[in-house]
């Protein structure tokens, strides 16, 4: 006797099912990885340690002395729902994986602001799928303990700016001589796209490539309702009375 097929419905059904169990497992493994790499990093140090040190030294610089139109360049162009989410932004990674499974690379992370801090003060730079789950578990602490103000202001003094300035006040000294109060909306616009890619955008490296750099910032502070069409406009025409 011929063996009666499956209806398509139930061989999707079946399918379906097992690719979940897979990812379940995926997530399973790797989150455990990612929790034992987070505890390992936050032992020796806590969080709350690691932040102090940071806020101690000579030149940090607070939220309130920043530019608004940095802030707004930087939350922009990084991590526009910044404000919003609770230190994971799950549309952003979705974006993240669809890029890297078109181009079977791990080149998109989808990073919010606070996985960067996580990355920058308690991990390497070494792309693993466990250091991803970390990232997570030491976002949701950052975001615990400290505010979105407290965040950024933590993230911007601790980035690297290429030519060997860490931190916004090295930056803004380093490549305009100015701290950053008193930063132009050009520089500020400017400064906010180099850490990217800082051996790439440096002013010092590639001056042009910086502001192709600048004029996406804008684009992007323009999806964002922080700027309009003609601002942006401006604030590009600024370069001339800034050199």
């Amino acid at each position: 006797m011929k063996k009666r097929s499956l209806p398509i419905g139930k061989v999707i059904l079946r399918i379906f099912a097992a690719i979940f169990i897979l990812i379940v497992l995926f997530m399973g493994f790797f989150g455990i990885k990612g929790y034992k790499m987070y505890k390992n990093a936050t032992e020796k140090r806590t969080i709350e340690e690691i932040v102090e040190s940071i806020r101690s030294q000579e030149h940090f610089i607070p939220y309130e002395e920043l530019p608004e139109i940095y802030i707004d360049a930087v939350i922009s162009v990084e991590d526009k729902r910044f404000e919003k989410h609770s230190g994971v932004d799950i549309k952003a990674i979705g974006r993240a994986v669809l890029t890297d499974i078109k181009t079977m690379s791990m080149a998109e992370g989808g990073s919010t602001i606070t996985q960067q801090i996580a990355k920058n003060l308690l991990f390497t730079q070494d792309k693993h799928i466990e250091r991803k789950f970390a990232e997570v578990f030491a976002a949701f602490a950052f975001e615990k303990e400290y505010t979105k103000k407290e965040l950024f202001e933590i993230y911007v003094n601790t980035i690297y700016f290429g030519s060997g300035y860490y931190g916004i006040y090295e930056a803004s000294q380093g490549y305009f001589g100015k701290i950053p109060s008193e930063l132009s909306d050009y520089e500020a616009v400017m400064l906010a796209g180099i850490p990217n890619a800082p051996s790439d955008y440096s002013l010092d490296n590639d001056k042009e490539l910086a502001k192709k750099r600048m004029t996406y910032v804008l684009k992007c502070m323009e999806r964002n309702k922080k700027i309009t069409l003609e601002e942006a406009a401006d604030i590009l025409n600024q370069e001339d009375s800034d050199t």
